[in-house]
């Protein structure tokens, strides 16, 4: 299907599968809660073919590249910040703010535009919010584009957070770990919480900073130090605030494989999953438990990426499973 279009022999370059920047045409703020109101916007061709794309994060909000991932003139392109994310207010608020509250916002969303179903998009914690939502709303889906999935089991936590990726970054790990007195690293995520949520200033923004120059050293296949850079700073504001909040309530789900245990719900959905071979972030075995109990899924491995959207060979295979549906 997708794998036959791709060539995924191909060296690492710049991204050229993505469409040309375009503006929306309509934005809008929907009220989902007393709390929470959603930035939304819509891009491409009002009678197009509808999609959702979910950001990924948790907490990182809309990028204008996002956009670029679906042919303008034959897709209806819905995009929002999530709850406490980007130009959704209150920015930052962790009230009120469950995996399940962004589910529903989802379909209040759909409900809101008119749209009959869609095809839903999504990435990293994207793709967490796109099997959640599909496993509840499947009639509302019409197909999936996924990419670097993850599913909040502990495994996958323990392998970003000290049992796998630090054997990779071991400088980076050792400037993360440090920043933590010994006697509290048996709990890393609680312990970076307590910093990222203490009235201090300068405490919040020291472990945000340091949370994300972890994080960012990881999200390509070849680290950018000025991309870190730029990302330690995004990181130090709410970001990986958002992140230790999901990740300390293992995302509210009932268990440890929730999203793999309900993936019958969704088997009959067309769905691409995209993953890069040296993803550290969204290790490539989540892709390969999901193709186990889902055989009807396309799983794709770019054989040298790691995990951001706009690698050339992961942005290829994401636009070109874009077309193919369209």
């Amino acid at each position: 299907m997708i794998r036959e279009k791709l060539n995924l022999s191909r060296a690492t370059g710049e991204p050229t599968a993505f469409y040309p920047p375009v503006e929306p045409y309509n934005t809008g703020r929907l009220r989902v809660s007393d709390l929470h109101e959603l930035y939304y916007e819509e891009v491409g061709n009002p009678n197009g073919k509808p999609a959702v794309l979910l950001h990924g994060g948790p907490g990182a909000g809309l990028i204008p590249l996002y956009r670029q991932a679906f042919d303008p003139e034959k897709y209806r392109v819905v995009l929002f910040d999530q709850r406490g994310c980007g130009r959704s207010t209150p920015r930052g608020e962790l009230r009120d703010n469950t995996t399940w509250d962004i589910v529903a916002d989802i379909e209040k969303l759909r409900e809101h535009l008119g749209i009959d179903r869609w095809l839903v998009f999504g990435g990293s914690w994207g793709g967490t919010l796109a099997l959640a939502y599909a496993q509840t709303h499947p009639g509302s889906v019409t197909e999936m584009v996924l990419r670097g999935i993850w599913l909040i089991r502990q495994a996958e936590m323990d392998f970003e957070l000290g049992h796998g990726a630090n054997w990779v970054f071991p400088e980076e790990w050792e400037q993360f770990e440090s920043h933590i007195p010994e006697e509290e690293r048996g709990d890393l995520v609680e312990a970076y919480f307590k910093r990222l949520s203490s009235e201090d200033e300068e405490v919040r923004r020291a472990a945000g900073q340091a949370w994300g120059i972890w994080e960012s050293c990881k999200i390509s296949l070849l680290p950018n130090p000025s991309m870190i850079e730029d990302h330690a700073d995004e990181y130090a504001d709410v970001l990986s605030l958002m992140e230790c909040h999901f990740m300390r309530n293992k995302g509210w789900l009932r268990s440890d494989t929730q999203l793999l245990d309900d993936v019958h719900k969704i088997r009959h959905i067309p769905t691409v999953m995209v993953f890069g071979r040296y993803d550290l972030i969204t290790p490539v075995k989540t892709g390969w438990d999901l193709k186990k109990v889902w055989p009807e899924a396309e799983l794709i491995i770019i054989p040298d990426e790691g995990h951001a959207f706009n690698e050339p060979g992961i942005a290829e295979a994401l636009v070109t499973a874009t077309d193919y549906f369209v």
